[in-house]
């Protein structure tokens, strides 16, 4: 076949670029091809550039159009962030089988240099070592048993500048890029191994293209994958042959090439290592998973086959044969005893509530038979409940499809259940994790954050794109989750313990080992790790209305204060044990929230609420009390318990008639020490969701977000429920950032002085200018000067995040350092830690002024953290 008129005419744009296979302006023994021979492997390492290339599979198309009588093996085991000497890995994932021993290659392509090179010329003359002991190893390592591969080095591409005010022109960068490229050019010449530069051709490429190559300036789109996979082919072999020279139909050919890659994938990146091949695969791993991933291998092989029929022009059936692939070894369950799968009505039965409540259901796999496994929800402008689905839980089956989603399930007669449902995303992969913004969807997709968009209007997305790499796949109990908007516009979310993340973004790469709450900023893609901690599996995480913030760790039922330990520190260190805000009663936790609903009683509001699915089934209940620079909070008597142990309460949230809301993850089997992955009780057909309500008092009439103008978006910020505000919040960064900004002035200018609320009122305005990432100092110094601490304090961490855009911020921070209430000080301490370079040292001295006031535990724990982090700084910078 030949191959289509749109594939080629996209080619002939995507070489607007002159490939360069080495440095055309010396000479040397460096080779100008890659040859091949038939049945080569070529195995892929490196960073997210070459991670990246599996999900769209632009260039192996490219490959086995080109030489289809070779039948080539390619593996992609790219991994974000990775470096030539750092590329951490959870527990004894070598030994699940993709070690380049394992995979044999023929053919190394590697593509290093692009996180190396944030060490700037100070770390060229490492980089340069680095990379010459590698090609060393390389090239002189039988990994086939035979003879040492041959080694192709990839350069980073150059950064882009995509002209958005929010993200890096790259300048910077790309000139640290192009020093680097040029070493790898000049030691692969010495060494004689071949060398693709593609810095420069991507650079001239993003100026000759008016279309964009990059979603964030250093990752490729599908379009920019598109666009260099010819770059790179005629770099390895020449030019391209004609199209009547190729006999694939290259959309046929990249469909197989991609679903090869899903299935490796899922060998490759399997989530549940740790119980695969980690420190729990005794005694259930190493019963099911041999066979498991012997048949999917058998499966991979398949598809290679497939890819190589296509390649040749050959016809091919429309389903795939899997038959020969091998069969699972048959499990049995260690539950002795019958399991009974409870109905709504028999588990509604169970409940207790305190005097004045009470339970409905809201939604269940009866009505709503998609609702399976309901895992994590969040309600959007329009007042409707968005729910992750988990059937494909706890993981991949070979051969079997996966089919997750994310639901909106909607009450459209407001009699209190959901009466709609709209399926507004599908394929996915054990999503634990989702949150409502920016136009779509954010959902966790282990290994990486998946974000999802409508575009056409009729809620099912229909674009979907992977935003962050890197996030370790070690324990699906373990995996992203949590997720929830800050006050000022980053989106926090977490991971548990035997995890190894790296996140590669434009300002560097962000690493964590065991565990951490992460803090992302979708606007300007930067990546925190706001709380590097030895949590076991942080699944709750939530902000009160003046920004002070609660984490919850569900395994052993811990609960922290947010701001006492969540200053920086530097890979790999991690925070030490921290005392509770609370005494736990029950363990695991799972989900967190503060009341703040004018439908529940006046003694509730600002209480503690706090999911647990084992032992306890229900939702305890906490007062809140201030206690110097921190908080503390007493039980007492839980909202919610029930005796059905299929009752499993792992989500939790207020929703737009100030209604409590609860996701029943509904299984008779939890956990993955006590019974197998693969155990056949594990319910996977069950959800609902329960709506809680006070009967003393009336609901609240649902504000009208959605559509609103700014004007009322705004002073739907002074409403009372945190919840309307923050998915207020939410809808305000839909809107164009000069409008808000312009109508923001005359909102403040209109604020009522004697308001109790204002000064509340008027940090939600400096949260506004934080949300569209538009820093104003003068607003900024009004709230760290006004007379309420709690306003002082949050714009203290709001001065934390400008620290680099403000005028002085050590000096605004020694203000508050020596400021008379004492979490305001706390915060100061907390922010000096970011504090990097020449800076650290003062930042250290201004953090020690807390010294001259009176201290509590909080504030001496974040003292010494802060004084930790700048230490190891001041110690290294007198090193280097």
């Amino acid at each position: 076949m030949r191959a289509t008129v749109a594939f080629w005419s996209a080619l002939a744009l995507a070489t607007l670029a002159t490939p360069v296979a080495s440095d055309s302006r010396a000479e040397g023994p460096a080779p100008e091809r890659l040859p091949l021979d038939k049945g080569d492997r070529i195995i892929l390492i490196g960073n997210t550039l070459a991670e990246r290339m599996q999900y769209f599979g632009h260039w192996e198309t490219l490959l086995h159009s080109r030489f289809p009588e070779l039948e080539l093996v390619v593996r992609d085991l790219g991994w974000s962030a990775d470096e030539l000497t750092l590329r951490p890995r959870s527990k004894d994932f070598d030994d699940h089988g993709h070690t380049l021993e394992d995979e044999k290659p023929d053919v190394v392509i590697a593509a290093f240099g692009f996180n190396e090179s944030f060490a700037g010329p100070e770390g060229l003359e490492t980089f340069r070592r680095d990379l010459a002991a590698f090609i060393d190893e390389t090239t002189t390592t039988p990994y086939n048993g035979e003879e040492p591969p041959t080694l192709v080095l990839l350069s980073p591409i150059a950064h882009e500048d995509l002209g958005r005010r929010t993200l890096p022109d790259g300048s910077k960068n790309n000139a640290n890029l192009a020093l680097y490229t040029d070493a790898m050019a000049e030691i692969a010449r010495s060494k004689g191994v071949l060398f693709v530069d593609l810095f420069h051709p991507t650079k001239q490429g993003y100026a000759e293209d008016p279309e964009p190559w990059t979603f964030n300036g250093v990752h490729l789109t599908d379009a920019g994958y598109r666009k260099l996979a010819p770059i790179l082919d005629e770099a390895l072999f020449g030019p391209r042959p004609g199209p009547g020279s190729i006999a694939a139909d290259l959309d046929a050919l990249r469909a197989a090439v991609l679903e090869k890659n899903k299935q490796f994938f899922y060998d490759y990146r399997a989530i549940n290592g740790y119980y695969i091949y980690g420190g729990r695969k005794e005694p259930f791993g190493v019963v099911n998973f041999p066979a498991e991933f012997a048949k999917l291998r058998k499966m991979i092989e398949v598809r290679d086959r497939r890819i190589w029929e296509i390649a040749r022009g050959n016809k091919v059936p429309d389903q795939i044969d899997d038959s020969g692939t091998g069969a699972f070894v048959p499990i049995e369950s260690n539950v002795k005893g019958p399991i009974t799968i409870t109905s709504p009505e028999e588990t509604l039965a169970t409940f207790e509530l305190p005097e004045g409540y009470e339970i409905n259901l809201f939604a269940s796999e009866r009505e709503f038979p998609d609702l399976k496994n309901p895992c994590q929800m969040a309600f959007d402008p329009k007042g409707r409940l968005w729910v992750t689905t988990m059937a494909s839980y706890p993981m991949y089956l070979p051969g079997t499809p996966v089919d997750d989603k994310i639901l909106i399930l909607e009450d459209t007669d407001g009699d209190g259940t959901a009466d709609k449902q709209i399926t507004f995303a599908r394929g996915l992969h054990v999503p634990t994790g989702l949150e409502i913004g920016d136009g779509g969807a954010y959902i966790a997709q282990q290994p990486n954050l998946l974000f999802a968009r409508d575009t056409d209007g009729d809620d099912v997305a229909d674009e979907y794109s992977y935003r962050l790499h890197g996030f370790d796949s070690a324990d699906s109990h373990h995996s992203l989750s949590a997720f929830t908007w800050g006050p000022g516009g980053a989106l926090y979310f977490q991971e548990g313990t035997f995890h190894h993340t790296q996140i590669e973004t434009p300002y560097g790469p962000t690493r964590v080992k065991d565990a951490a709450v992460f803090r992302y900023e979708p606007l300007t893609e930067k990546v925190d790790i706001f709380v590097s901690y030895p949590f076991a599996n942080p699944w709750g995480h939530t902000f009160d209305r003046w920004g002070q913030n609660f984490v919850a760790d569900a395994s052993g039922g811990a609960n922290y204060y947010g701001t006492a330990f969540s200053g920086d520190v530097d890979y790999p260190r991690k925070h030490p044990p921290m005392q509770q805000f609370l005494v736990k009663q029950w363990r695991p936790t799972s989900g967190c929230e503060l009341v703040s609903s004018r439908n529940f009683p006046e003694e509730a509001q600002g209480n503690y609420l706090l999911n647990n699915v084992i032992g306890f089934h229900g939702v305890l209940q906490y007062t809140m009390r201030e206690e110097g620079s921190g908080f503390a909070a007493d039980p007492v008597e839980p909202l919610l318990r029930s005796s059905d142990t299929n009752f499993r309460p792992v989500d939790l949230e207020f929703g737009p008639d100030g209604a409590l809301y609860l996701v029943d993850w509904f299984n008779p089997l939890i956990g993955h020490m006590q019974h197998s992955i693969r155990d056949p009780n594990r319910d996977v057909n069950h959800g609902r969701i329960w709506r809680i309500r006070y009967t003393g008092k009336p609901l609240v009439d649902p504000a009208k977000i959605a559509g609103a103008s700014i004007p009322e978006l705004l002073d739907l910020l002074k409403t009372y429920e945190d919840r309307t505000r923050y998915r207020t919040r939410i809808e305000l960064r839909s809107r164009d950032a000069d409008q808000v900004m312009a109508a923001l002035d005359p909102w403040i200018a209109e604020l009522n002085r004697d308001d109790p609320d204002y000064w509340r009122q008027m940090l939600e305005a400096l949260w506004v200018h934080q949300q569209f990432d538009v820093v104003d100092q003068d607003l900024l110094e009004t709230v760290l000067r006004c007379p309420e601490p709690k306003a002082r304090a949050a714009a203290t961490r709001v001065l934390g995040y400008w620290r680099d855009r403000v005028d002085d911020p050590l000096g605004l921070l020694q203000t508050q350092v020596n400021d008379d209430h004492p979490r305001v000080r706390l915060e100061a301490v907390r922010a000096l830690s970011f504090f990097k370079g020449e800076d650290a040292a003062r930042a250290q001295e201004i953090a020690l002024e807390s010294l001259l006031h009176p201290q509590d535990y909080y504030l001496e724990y974040t003292l010494n953290e802060t004084n930790a982090t700048l230490s190891d700084r001041i110690l290294k910078l007198g090193l280097e």
